[in-house]
């Protein structure tokens, strides 16, 4: 009984605190006295027991910390049974989470201890000791969280606020706190895995005990993860409100997360241990999509409700003397050392007779409250979570609703603006109330948007393709162009020619109308003096002679001035053309320099429109390539882990299949080199740096799973060396990887130490090949046609031999020794069969390859081939000398009974090594089955003819001469001389 736990329990029922005190005393005193050995023990193994999780908490409340904890755990056997680590590891859960806030503090200071114990157990074969590894891995994480962000207690229980003011408005600051909140959350998936996976590898069941000692930490661990995946995805949504574009590895590796998330709820909430136990909550079918603002406004948070967890006020405890501990002396010698015991015997003893009495009738009276107050708790705990999770809805909605409401606030504002001097106020206020009564259907044409945008995306996709030709295109549009302006450059400066010949022409028609004008000037000077010599000589001489000459002069008159006329029209006409042409050039000039400056224009904005697709086909580009590179990491990583995996070990590989597996490896790594240069001289394309990173993770991967399965079937100091060298080719994997994630280190991605591990790999692998293959591929044809030709060589030496031996022995009793020929003559007839079937096989097979290609390419058949073939023919030569052994007195008959048994067995191998390749329609095949049935009669009427000569000869035991006559006795002499006469002849031509 725990006295500092049952002491809040007797303040409540109403004792006296003096009576208690002299109970205490009392009892402590007493067992004091008769159990302080078995105290002594108790108080140096209490921690190994690992049952008094709640005094454990509660001592560190009163504590106020976990000092004490600590300095008994570090005496544990922690280093020497894992089943103590794993409960060690519970209970230092359960006090980070339940115990008091400077237990995080005190725990971290021993972080260092709890690392190595993981260390140390997870590099050992133990039933415990990997899950052990990764729940002090899961701890550590857990202590530096915690003593990082000391706002946010060891049971998670924060609010959002307080989540998001530890966080900041730092975009670093921000993105560390969510990375770590996913590794924080990544350690605990990976050990809850870890421990389903070996209950299902044991068949154990979540009833048993052993079942219930691998489930039981899984719950505080499930109260853990609802909250980390809550603050997770209100920290990615903070994210994606600042800067969307760069955080596509945290999408990817929160949906991981996040599935691996809802297989462990799904399966812990199938088990019976946690349906009693805990209430789990059901994740959405989907993550969150984060990319859209307005998700969060559905995102609802899971809730954990536990209906057996106990819930201890918190109450004030007046301090007492008698229950304080000390640093050097335990609580009972304090206690048994008080004055307290002064009374008589007599009357402690009726006292304490009476206080237990009271305190049997109080008990059950204390249980019924203790369980109502449990179901009150419990009931109300439930209650408050769903009223969290509807408050925390309607701040949702009331956010959104404020958001609406200040647009529609906006747009009321703008139309009373726009409307002050318009007739139509009325309308333009009954168009806002409509808008308002509409702004619902908005959110769902935003979410049709949505899904539009998402179908966009994915067709943006299938027009990569499309902008390279649209590129091509725009090259040669931009052609055009240049040759375009190169034309009306030309027709350009032909019409400055035009212009400059046409004022050439102007100047000298001016120059015309000056000489015309001037003659005209003197034409009018020489009528003005031929009128004025004209009227002098009307004066002086005739008018006959004068009025003749004043008719030519006005004829000529008329004349020059008609001319006169006409050269000044013909002027007009040029000088209107003149101005028409120019002013026509004068346009055709302005129009060709509009021309030419769209032009320029146009060349301008298409070299803007190739540059910015080219920056955008590069981006795309190098953004498959980052989701190819991530795929790729978590195929290696996978493999990693199968080499760790326990489950693993059973898997054995060949060195063959290694060695296979390494050399296409090595040529993909060349491929992988050539398509990154490739790729770094145009990062437009990378369809072949895709292609190829897709298929060397995959050919690594499998590379390092049959390595790590070959290392399990090869000696220890080979298998060490095979399963380091898969390791650093996994890590050298992985670090090429990250070097192709990013742009910085693009440049200087070099797969040379994939290469050198690889090629490691592939030289353990041919060192751990058999070393029995002392024949080439290239000689198995060639063998294949002389072991037939020395097996029915050998078999006809046989039958000869046999042929010529066939003799009497042995009591006269006649033994033909053609039975054993018999068989021999099957067998050669079955060597025949075999031999024509063999070249039907290889006729049809080998296509346009030669015999012995054909041979070595079915390399293994022809091995078989070879070794049945060798068998017939020992058997038959076998079989003939265990019949000269019989016959010379040298073997026994069981000898011919085996030889006969090893023909039959040797026979069926042939036929079934032949069998593998030939046609079931095949009439030679029919003819080898009937010759390897006539072989297995004649074997079977050697042995019976054996045994029945055996049985004819065998001693019937020595003869009695007592009983004969002395005619009789000399009868049998010489009976007796002439069989041994006759042995030694008929033993003469085996001889």
């Amino acid at each position: 009984m725990n006295f500092c736990t049952i002491h809040p329990i007797w303040m409540k029922s109403g004792l006296k605190v003096k009576n208690i005190s002299l109970l205490i005393i009392n009892m402590i005193t007493d067992w004091h006295r008769k159990y302080s050995g078995l105290f002594r023990l108790c108080a140096s193994v209490c921690w190994s027991l690992l049952d008094s999780c709640e005094d454990i908490i509660m001592g560190s409340h009163k504590e106020g910390g976990a000092s004490t904890f600590w300095s008994y755990a570090l005496n544990l056997p922690l280093s020497s049974n894992s089943m103590i680590s794993w409960k060690f590891c519970y209970v230092l859960h359960k006090l980070l989470r339940d115990g008091h806030r400077n237990a995080v503090a005190d725990s971290y200071r021993r972080c260092r201890n709890v690392k190595d114990m993981g260390v140390l157990w997870g590099n050992l074969h133990d039933r415990y000791g990997h899950i052990v590894a990764l729940s002090a891995k899961y701890l550590c994480l857990k202590m530096e969280f915690h003593a990082k962000h000391k706002v946010i207690p060891g049971n998670l229980e924060a609010s959002d606020e307080t989540v998001e003011r530890e966080a900041g408005t730092d975009m670093t600051k921000v993105l560390d706190m969510t990375n770590e909140l996913l590794d924080y959350m990544d350690a605990g998936l990976k050990m809850a895995e870890t421990v389903l996976r070996q209950l299902d590898a044991n068949g154990a069941k979540s009833t048993t005990p052993a079942g219930q000692c691998r489930l039981t930490p899984l719950i505080p661990l499930i109260l853990d993860c609802s909250f980390l995946y809550h603050f997770s995805v209100r920290l990615m949504f903070k994210l994606h409100s600042i800067a969307p574009d760069v955080l596509l590895g945290h999408r990817e590796r929160f949906r991981d997360l996040f599935t691996s998330l809802t297989q462990f709820f799904d399966r812990a909430r199938e088990m019976e241990f946690f349906k009693s136990v805990i209430q789990i909550p059901d994740l959405p079918d989907a993550p969150p999509n984060f990319l859209r603002a307005a998700a969060l406004a559905e995102y609802k948070k899971p809730v954990v409700v536990m209906p057996g967890e106990e819930q201890h006020e918190e109450e004030e405890v007046e301090p007492q003397p008698e229950f304080r501990e000390s640093a050097q002396i335990p609580q009972y010698y304090l206690l048994s050392q008080m004055g307290g015991s002064e009374a008589p015997v007599e009357q402690r003893e009726t006292e304490t007779e009476s206080l237990r009495r009271e305190l049997e009738v109080l008990k059950p009276e204390l249980q019924l409250i203790k369980n109502e107050a449990q179901r009150c708790v419990t009931e109300l705990k439930a209650q408050v979570n769903r009223l969290e999770a509807e408050v925390e809805e309607q701040r949702t909605h009331k956010q959104v609703a404020m958001v609406e409401n200040e647009h529609l606030r906006m747009e009321v504002e703008a139309l009373r603006c726009t409307n002050v001097a318009n007739v139509g106020a009325q309308i333009g206020y009954k168009e806002a109330d409509s808008r308002a009564q509409a702004a619902e259907l908005r959110f769902t044409q935003l979410k049709e948007r949505h899904a539009e945008l998402v179908t966009s995306h994915a067709d943006l996709m299938k027009k990569n393709a499309e902008t390279v030709k649209m590129l091509s295109s725009t090259k040669q549009d931009q052609d055009d162009l240049l040759r375009a302006k190169k034309q009306l450059e030309s027709e350009l400066e032909n019409l400055r020619q035009q212009s400059s010949n046409m004022l050439a022409i102007n100047a000298e028609q001016k120059l015309e109308i000056d000489r015309l004008r001037r003659e005209l000037d003197s034409t009018r000077a020489e009528l003005m003096r031929a009128n004025s010599a004209l009227q002098s000589k009307e004066m002086v001489g005739s008018g006959t002679q004068l009025n003749s000459t004043l008719a030519g002069l006005q004829a000529e008159r008329e004349v020059l001035l008609r001319s006169v006329r006409e050269q000044e029209a013909e002027l007009n006409s040029l000088r209107q053309q003149a101005q028409l042409h120019h002013s026509s050039m004068e346009q055709e000039r302005q129009r060709s320099s509009m021309e030419l400056g769209s032009l320029h224009a146009q060349l301008q904005q298409q070299a803007c429109r190739e540059g910015e697709l080219a920056q955008k086909l590069q981006e795309e580009q190098f953004c498959l390539l980052q989701c190819a590179v991530v795929e790729a990491e978590g195929i290696i990583l996978d493999a990693v882990a199968k080499v760790d995996d326990p489950i693993h070990v059973r898997c054995i590989s060949s060195p063959d299949y290694l060695v296979n597996r390494a050399e296409i490896t090595l040529g993909s790594i060349d491929k992988m080199q050539q398509s990154h240069l490739v790729y770094l001289g145009n990062r437009n394309d990378a369809s072949g740096l895709l292609r190829a990173v897709t298929q060397f993770s995959h050919l690594a991967a499998d590379t390092i799973v049959n390595g790590a399965a070959t290392s399990h079937s090869a000696p220890t100091d080979q298998a060490d060396r095979l399963t380091d060298s898969c390791r650093d080719c996994a890590n050298h994997c992985l670090q090429f990887l990250k070097d192709l994630k990013f742009q910085a280190s693009l440049q200087r991605a070099d797969p040379s130490a994939i290469r050198y591990t690889v090629q490691r790999i592939l030289a353990l692998g041919q060192d751990l090949r058999p070393k029995g293959q002392d024949v080439l591929k290239e000689e198995l044809g060639s063998m294949v046609d002389k072991e037939m030709i020395a097996t029915s060589t050998a078999i006809e030496e046989a039958v000869l031999r046999m042929d010529s031996c066939t003799i009497f022995y042995e009591l006269g009793i006649r033994f033909h020794f053609i039975c054993l020929c018999s068989p021999l003559q099957a067998v050669h007839m079955l060597v025949t069969a075999a031999t024509d079937l063999q070249k039907d096989i290889v006729e049809g097979g080998r296509g346009a390859a030669s015999v012995t290609e054909f041979y070595a390419k079915n390399s293994r058949w022809t091995e078989g081939l070879i070794s049945a073939s060798k068998a017939v023919g020992w058997g038959a030569t076998q079989l003939l000398d265990s019949a000269d052994r019989v016959v010379g007195e040298n073997g026994t008959y069981e000898e011919l009974i085996a030889c006969s048994h090893e023909i039959a067995g040797s026979t069926a191998q042939l036929v079934a090594a032949s069998k593998v390749k030939a046609d079931r329609n095949n009439k030679k095949l029919k003819t080898l089955q009937q010759a390897s049935r006539h072989v297995n009669d004649m074997a079977a009427v050697v042995v019976s003819s054996t045994k029945h000569g055996q049985m004819q000869i065998s001693d019937h035991g020595v003869m009695d001469f007592s009983g004969m006559s002395l005619i009789k006795l000399k009868k049998e002499e010489m009976e007796a001389q002439v069989r041994s006469n006759v042995h030694h002849l008929l033993l003469l031509p085996v001889c």
